[in-house]
Formats: C-alpha cells, sequence, structure tokens
C-alpha cells in the first residue's frame, strides 16, 4: 500500500538573527550597549534615524540604565540581546540581581517631582510587549519586543 502524498504549502525560510553581548555594569557600559545595538540594527537593515531605530535607542538605553543603576552586583556584567526574527524585534537586558522587580500589579505613576520611576512606563509606552523573567542562574531578564513595520 502507498501512502498518499501529503500537499505542504511553501513557506518562507524562519531566520533569525541574534546579537548579544556583555557590558560592564557603568554607565559607559550602558552608553556602549545602545550604541552598538543601533550600528547591529542599522547592519539588519533598519537604518539609523527611523522611527523604528530611535525607539530601539530609547528602550535599549532605559533597560541599560536600570541594569546599571538597580541591577548592578559588584564584578557582574549586564547582558544585552537583540533578536531580530521578521518583524518582531526583541530586546533583551539580563543583570545579576533578582529582588529588585517591579510590581506584579503595574507600575506606580511618580511623584511629579520625583527624579526617577520613569524608565519603565517609556518601555511600556514605546514597546508593543514587555515583561521581567527570572534568569536560569541568578537575576533578572527584561525583555521588551516591538513590531517592526512593513
Amino acid at each position: 500500500m502507498t501512502p498518499l502524498p501529503i500537499a505542504v504549502a511553501p513557506q518562507a525560510p524562519a531566520t533569525a538573527s541574534v546579537f548579544t553581548q556583555r557590558f560592564s555594569s557603568t554607565p559607559r557600559g550602558a552608553r556602549l550597549a545602545r550604541r552598538l545595538a543601533l550600528h547591529q540594527l542599522d547592519a539588519w537593515g533598519v537604518p539609523h534615524g527611523t522611527t523604528a531605530s530611535d525607539t530601539v535607542a530609547v528602550l535599549v538605553a532605559e533597560l541599560a540604565a536600570n541594569a546599571v543603576t538597580h541591577g548592578r552586583v559588584p564584578g557582574r556584567d549586564f547582558e544585552l540581546v537583540v533578536r531580530l526574527a521578521g518583524r518582531t524585534l526583541r530586546i533583551e537586558v539580563s543583570d545579576a540581581r533578582g529582588e529588585r522587580r517591579p510590581p506584579a500589579g503595574g507600575l506606580a505613576e511618580p511623584a511629579p517631582l520625583a527624579e526617577e520611576g520613569r524608565g519603565l512606563l517609556l518601555v511600556g509606552a514605546l514597546a508593543d510587549r514587555w515583561e521581567v523573567l527570572d534568569r536560569a542562574c541568578v537575576g533578572k531578564t527584561v525583555v521588551a519586543e516591538l513590531d517592526l513595520p512593513l
């Protein structure tokens, strides 16, 4: 008995581009993370100065600054992963401190004259999705996703 052939619709190959780098948990490391992420996006065809590139600049800057300011453990770096899969750009920033997390019920508005507390509000406003994940070893990873225009 010969099995019937199964018709399979042709699909475009699934490709993903990934940039991963560790940076020192310093303001200089945070600035370098932003610059290298934008350079990599440009190499992937998302040019400097576009809305997508500018949005990614703010997202990486805020997440890296939070990792340096709130997630710093002396002697430990933070890690940036930028992943482009189809139209979805995923930014992951991991640090070694897991106990400082946004509240589960959402982010509270800071006082009008507060000097901090707006970074994740910006991330929430600019990203299409974002979340905080536990890392396998130690610490946390903040993930922000952006749907790129066609």
